[in-house]
């Protein structure tokens, strides 16, 4: 059984009033790991729902999910699944898979029940879906790779592709994660925000003392959040999304929506960001 916690969504008229309490508690994403659980955090923002799953050597299940109201989670969904962990296996409509770190698994619309085991830490995303599509492992090799940004700008990053259109097709969710170069601080910077999807980021591989400023809001009324490792930022269509880190660090990214072009944005300069 899944422990889940809902977040409903907020207009941003309401997040400009709101201190450093209450933007945590609406938009940080924190405790998703714990031994022997899975955990979700079941959003009002396109349905996006995100978790982690932590079987700690044993099994873990995800099966009914109360507040999809159907006889599984995924009977009308899609979902990824990156592990951020040690080799483990996830097992899912017959089908065994074993996932190393960084490897990501899709697993389409009306899979059932899902089963994660050995020494895996796996970060879920998912979306609801219309359309069946076969499940698919994509490996750290399967991925696309696209070079960004500048040493000079301390934004030089790698951002790795998985479940999106140059790779495979899915009904809304598009997943991959960025990993920032030595030197680099920035991540998405320029930043952008995209009116008609939203997205979902989760910092990994920090040192514990580390922390990253993650930059929200609309441009002319930015907000931010103090985030730790293993914790992540829901942004809301009208909300940029970008962040700067102590030290080193990666992310990774899940957006839901009206379509799933990555392209699909509204770039913002730095000096529109008051």
């Amino acid at each position: 059984m899944a422990n889940v916690e809902t977040r409903h969504a907020v207009h941003y008229e309401h997040a400009e009033t709101m201190g450093t309490e209450d933007l945590r508690r609406h938009f940080l994403v924190s405790g998703l790991f714990k031994d022997g659980e899975v955990n979700l955090v079941y959003t009002h923002y396109d349905r996006m729902t995100v978790g982690g799953a932590l079987p700690a050597g044993g099994k873990v299940v995800l099966d009914v999910v109360d507040e999809t109201r159907t006889a599984t989670f995924l009977e009308r969904r899609e979902m990824g699944v990156v592990n951020i962990g040690d080799t483990g296996t996830v097992s899912a409509g017959g089908e065994t898979w074993t996932l190393n770190n960084g490897d990501v698994l899709y697993l389409g619309k009306g899979t059932g029940a899902v089963t994660f085991e050995g020494g895996g830490r796996y970060y879920l995303a998912s979306a609801p879906a219309h359309k069946e599509f076969p499940a698919r492992l994509i490996t750290v090799a399967d991925c696309v790779e696209v070079k960004l940004g500048d040493p000079a700008t301390s934004n030089k990053r790698t951002i790795r592709q998985f479940i999106h259109p140059l790779v495979m097709e899915s009904c809304q969710l598009v997943l991959g994660y960025t990993t920032l170069e030595d030197g680099s601080v920035w991540n998405t910077m320029p930043c952008h925000r995209h009116d008609r999807r939203m997205e979902a980021y989760f910092y990994i591989n920090m040192d514990p003392e580390a922390r990253l400023v993650h930059l929200m809001g609309r441009p002319e009324h930015t907000r931010h959040l103090m985030i730790a490792n293993e914790e992540g930022a829901l942004s809301p269509p009208w909300s940029l999304h970008s962040g700067a880190g102590t030290g080193p660090y990666t992310f990774i990214w899940a957006m839901a929506g009206d379509n799933v072009d990555y392209t699909d944005m509204d770039h913002l300069k730095p000096g529109d960001l008051r």
